[in-house]
Parts: structure tokens; sequence; C-alpha cells
């Protein structure tokens, strides 16, 4: 096959670009596969006509293909992308480059005109823009968080909203600053801000809370996320961050442990004192009962039968009062935690106290060993005030406490068979003065509090204790 007729039959087959001839006046003289198919005509429906056809009407009427015809010829060649026209009417988005041909006397003989469909391209490259400036406009938008980045050296290339909110810096006065401009002096002194970008390349991310500043000087603290910018080829191309004021979230929580510590210290001395009061009275109060029992069963075996029962009327009210004391003590302190520890005294108040109320009640343990005196105290006094809303409020017929010891502390179960609380609202600890006193003293110990309920399955309060370290771990 001769080159020439090779190279026509290539052109006329290519199906991915529309390549055709005009003539010098710019009328349509060939036409390959690629036009037919991109464009929609056949070659015997376009040959002969004026190139102006596959424009718009806008673009016609403006002149633009005559105008591209003059300046291929005077730049040797023209590329445009912009709309195009099918047979049907319908509109592409395409790349056209238009060529003149000369002969070897200098003469033009027409045009070559290549014409590639982009719309699928553009369209893709149109949502991408529009994505990315949605995300823009979100960013700059955002007004909780700064979100802004850096070049590679840490200087600032853009500024949101949050940012200026936060840091009271104009986008115009920030631009081009090094982001040390927010740190505290003590922390560029110790080469914090370069620090925190390395380790920020290393790890992949950085997180921090700490001290920044505002314009005016003032501090806040911020929670900071730096985040490396890498492209394509793995070139670092500066750092993402986002920063947050935690300054009045910090504050609660400093002031919520203040509060928590005076309350720890509150509820010490509640306990010593309880527990000097118990001690008295099991001493004192109650011995001198005793012997005053003692007596009176002496001096009834000396009396007359008509004056015994008298007596032993008065030996009946001493033991009453005498039980009624040692009540006193146990609700005052658990003398048998310091005696037995936490399992045989919990035992001993669950037996007393559910005797009374004709349920069921049973205690299991799973210790590992004996918890510090402060903590079994502790799970002893929530548990009285848990079974004390089973009293009051569940009517059940059964209640399961359940001790275990797990992630180095105990947990603690009391669960009850009862109707629950009437609506979860009454579960909230705000509006229940039982359940705050529970919570506080769970939350106080370092340790979690948390109640559910149900009409068909009743009411379960769960609550763990640490076991703190030995040398934290005092009597109470």
């Amino acid at each position: 096959m001769h080159a020439d007729d090779a190279y026509r039959l290539l052109v006329r087959n290519v199906s991915d670009y529309a390549i055709f001839m005009l003539d010098p006046a710019g009328h349509i003289i060939t036409w390959n596969l690629g036009a037919e198919r991109i464009k929609g005509y056949r070659e015997e429906e376009v040959l002969g006509e004026h190139f102006s056809v596959l424009y718009p009407p806008e673009d016609v009427a403006e002149g633009k293909p005559q105008r591209e015809l003059r300046e291929a010829v005077a730049e040797g060649r023209v590329e445009d992308e912009g709309w195009r026209l099918r047979k049907d009417g319908t509109r592409f988005w395409a790349n056209v480059i238009i060529t003149p041909l000369f002969d070897e006397s200098g003469e033009l003989r027409g045009f070559g005109k290549v014409t590639r469909d982009m719309t699928e391209r553009r369209n893709t490259e149109q949502a991408l823009r529009e994505s990315e400036e949605r995300f823009r406009l979100l960013v700059q938008g955002v007004r909780d968080y700064g979100v802004f980045m850096l070049d590679p050296a840490g200087h600032i290339i853009s500024w949101n909203v949050g940012a200026q909110r936060i840091s009271g810096y104009e986008e115009q006065e920030i631009l081009g600053q090094h982001f040390s401009i927010f740190y505290p002096s003590e922390d560029i002194s110790d080469g914090k801000p370069q620090r925190e970008l390395r380790e920020a390349i290393t790890e992949g991310r950085l997180e921090d809370e700490g001290w920044r500043l505002r314009k005016d000087g003032t501090r806040f603290w911020a929670n900071v996320i730096i985040t490396p910018l890498f492209d394509e080829s793995g070139k670092l191309r500066g750092f993402g961050k986002v920063t947050r004021d935690m300054t009045e979230r910090r504050n609660t929580e400093q002031a919520l442990a203040e509060r928590r510590r005076l309350l720890g210290h509150l509820v010490e001395a509640q306990e010593l004192e309880r527990r000097r009061i118990a001690w008295d009275v099991h001493d004192d109060s109650i011995q001198a009962m005793v012997a005053v029992g003692m007596r009176l069963q002496l001096l009834a075996g000396r009396l007359p039968d008509e004056e015994r029962a008298t007596v032993g009327q008065l030996e009946e009210s001493v033991r009453a009062s005498i039980m009624r004391l040692r009540n006193l003590v146990v609700h005052l302190r658990p003398t048998a935690i310091d005696e037995h520890g936490l399992l045989p005294a919990l035992s001993g108040y669950l037996r007393d106290v559910t005797s009374t109320w004709g349920i069921t009640a049973e205690l299991t343990g799973d210790l590992s060993g004996e918890p510090p005196t402060a903590t079994a105290v502790t799970i002893f006094r929530i548990c009285q005030e848990a079974l004390a809303n089973v009293r009051k409020h569940a009517g059940a017929s059964r209640v399961d406490i359940r001790l275990t010891s797990t992630n180095g502390g105990t947990l603690t179960e009391v669960q009850d068979n009862g109707g629950g609380f009437p609506d979860q609202v009454n579960t909230d600890p705000k509006r229940n003065f039982g359940l705050i006193e529970m919570r506080e003293r769970a939350e106080t110990a370092g340790g979690w509090w948390s109640v559910t309920s149900s009409r068909e399955e009743g009411t379960t309060v769960r609550f763990w204790l640490p076991d703190p370290p030995p040398e934290a771990s005092r009597d109470v």
C-alpha cells in the first residue's frame, strides 16, 4: 500500500478525534469516522458545508469561525476550547486545533481541523471545581474552629472565619506570618512550633493542647491538630492546622475537679466523724446498755414473782435499745468492714435490711483481693443508697448485688426486678437526690456510675471504683 493511501486510511478510521479538511474558504472537503461519531453528520451530509455549521448561533453571529481561520493563517495554528453543535442541535465541549495548509509554493490550500469531544472531562473538572468551591466555602464559614494552611516552612497561606474569631487577626494581617506568632514566648524559646511540624511529618499528624496567644496578647487554651499535606509525588506542600478554643471547657473541668476535690475532703471528714461517733456509741453507750441489761437479769432472779415481770419488761426495752443503737452504728460506720472485710459486711447488711421487706436478696463476689478501706466504704455507702431506693420505689421481689474485680478496680451492680422508673426522666441524676449522691460518691472516688431502668427488666445501678495506689489509700 502506498504511504499516502495508508495515511488517509489511518486518518479516516480514527474514531476518538474528528479529523477533517477545509478548503481556503472554510468548506468541509474531507470527513472521517471520528467526525461522524462526534458530530453526528454522515460524510455525504456534510461535505461542501461551511464549517460554521458546527458552531453555536452566538459564535456565528460574532464571526468566530472566520476569525479563527484568519488567526490560524497569521499565527500558524489556532487552538480553542468551547461549545460546538452536533447534527441534532445538542452542544458538546470541544478542544479544536486548526492548522493552515500551504503547498510548496506557499499558497494556502486549506485547513486541517482536529476536534476532540471534551464534554465528559469538562463535566468532571467542573464538578471537581464546584466540590472544591463548596469545601472552600465550608472551611471559610466554620466559626468554631480555626482552619488554615501553612506552607512547608510554617507560614500562614490561608485563613478562615473561625481562625479570625479565635485569634483576633484579620486575614490581611496574618497571611505570610509564621504560625509561631500564636505561641507564648516560653514555647518559642523551647522550639515548640518547629518541633510540632517535625513531629507531624514523622507521625503523620500531631495533636496538642496548650496555651496559645490572641492578637491582643491574651492567652487561650487550645486543642491543635497539625496534618502534613503531601502531593501525589510525595512532596511536602504544607500543613493543615485546625485549632479549637478550649478555654471554657478547661475552666469548667478545673472547676469540676476542684468541686470534686472539696467534696472528697468533705466525704472523708464525714466518714471520719461517723467512725468516731460509731465507735463511741459502740464502746460506750452499747457496752453500758449491755451491762445494764445484765444487771437487770441478775436483779430479776432475786425479786418476787410479782415484781419480776416489770423488771423483765425493762430488760426487753434495754435489749431493743441496744438493737437500735447497733443499727445506728451500722448506718454511721459499717464496723464489720474493719473487722471482717467488704463482702461479709455487705452480706450481713443485706440480710438484715431485706429480711423485713419480704424480698429475696443475694450477694455474689468475684474479687481478686480486698478493696482498700476507703474504696470499700464508698461501695458500701452506694449500695446502701441503692437498696434504699429499691425499698422506696421498686416494688421488687428480688434484688441481686454483684461485685467483680476488673480494670484495676471494683465493678458493682445492684439489680432489682421491680417495675422500674415511671419514665426515663426520673433516671436523670439531676432530678433525684439519691441518684445524685450515688453518682457524686462514685465520681469523687475517681470512678463512674450509671443507671438503667425499664418496666420489663427493673432497675440496674452500676458503678466502678478504681483501687487507689498504696500510697493514696487511707483509712477513713
